[in-house]
């Protein structure tokens, strides 16, 4: 048994006093998350009868920073640590082993540096109702020595490969997340200087905007700019939109303005597949900034925020919260039946009646009931 709280639309439209109240539940303990409705269908289409949390991990480090990816051949849930400000000891890949009790591994790869955002990858030509070939790409956020890129792992080898690290001979400044297009196999990712924000990446030299990679040609395009700050990014489940969250209200060190975007933005992907059109304004984030974004399989948005995981339906209209004290969450993962969330030090699972977009193809359950899986 969970406690939801049902927000008052109308009476927090007018006390600002009343919005205090929900921020003080939305920040009541490390230990748990809280629910908080905005919508009904928050409670009936999204948490479902079954819904249940539960801290199922916690490390004396920011083990649970991005990424989520799950790798069918080891039966793992990959995230990355986040920067903690020495080379002596950089970013590295914990792995979840979420069938044998949520057992923690950190894992370095060769020739993956400081990873950040990651996604499943299937290679070029793959159809989309098939897991054939699974690996994982992460965006690697490089440092003063090595450049940004994608680089792509073979879990169950130890091996990397570097993709992509560079624009047509030009340097990233520190690439952030990642996702591949089911159809055409294209990588689209964002390039952020969180890197160099963070004293570990070189004076950037290139804009900071959203790039299409193919992974079977070569081809680059440049495909979106005009933000502060490039996040995360997704496809709708039509794959007919792209979300870009823009975190522009928090630089680093001490530069955040309230001023600047904590912002979703929702492009239309043109008929070719290949470029992005029509930005429309699709949600502010009224806690924090948008940072990791999923989606499900009935269209609404997920996204990691100041207070927890944010969800909107297709229009943009706030549904509920999954609300986590202790700095909110940077991002999640959905899993058969239920979500994984990374809040820094601590990793919480909750069950769910929504399905994640991706969790069918990426944990080989094509055709199947993903609730039926048991994780």
């Amino acid at each position: 048994m969970v406690n939801i709280t049902h927000v008052d639309l109308l009476g927090l439209a007018s006390s600002i006093p009343y919005a205090y109240q929900l921020q003080s539940i939305a920040n009541a303990s490390v230990n748990h998350i809280s629910f908080i409705s905005y919508n009904e269908s928050f409670v009936t289409d999204i948490l479902g009868p079954n819904v249940s949390q539960a801290l199922v991990a916690r490390e004396d480090w920011v083990a649970f920073h991005e990424a989520g990816v799950y790798n069918i051949a080891t039966g793992k849930l990959y995230a990355t640590s986040n920067w903690n400000g020495s080379f002596d000891n950089p970013i590295n890949v914990t792995a979840i082993d979420i069938h044998n009790n949520n057992t923690i591994q950190s894992i370095r790869y060769p020739g993956l540096y400081e990873a950040n955002g990651g996604a499943a990858f299937y290679p070029v030509g793959t159809p989309p109702n098939s897991s054939a070939g699974q690996q994982i790409v992460f965006c690697d956020e490089g440092d003063l020595t090595h450049p940004a890129g994608l680089v792509l792992v073979d879990p169950s080898a130890n091996t990397t490969r570097t993709l992509v690290n560079n624009f047509l001979g030009r340097n990233f400044t520190s690439l952030n997340d990642v996702e591949q297009h089911p159809l055409t196999g294209d990588l689209w990712f964002t390039d952020v200087p969180y890197g160099y924000w963070q004293y570990f990446r070189p004076t950037p030299v290139i804009r900071y905007q959203a790039y299409r990679f193919s992974p079977g040609t070569g081809e680059i395009q440049a495909v979106a700019d005009g933000f502060n700050a490039p996040n995360g990014i997704e496809f709708s489940p039509d794959w007919k939109h792209v979300y870009i969250t823009d975190t522009g209200s928090h630089t680093f060190p001490n530069k955040d303005n309230l001023t600047d975007p904590a912002t979703i933005y929702r492009f239309d992907v043109t008929p070719d597949g290949k470029r992005l059109e029509n930005r429309q304004l699709f949600a502010y984030s009224d806690i924090g900034f948008p940072d990791g974004i999923h989606t499900d399989t009935n269209g609404n948005v997920y996204s990691g925020c100041g207070d927890g995981v944010h969800v909107w339906n297709p229009s943009g209209i706030l549904l509920g919260k999954f609300a986590v004290a202790n700095g909110g969450v940077n991002n999640f993962a959905f899993v058969p039946g239920g979500l994984y969330i990374f809040n820094a030090q601590n990793l919480f699972k909750v069950t769910l009646q929504a399905e994640g977009r991706t969790v069918r193809r990426d944990f080989g359950l094509q055709g199947m009931t993903a609730r039926g899986y048991g994780v």
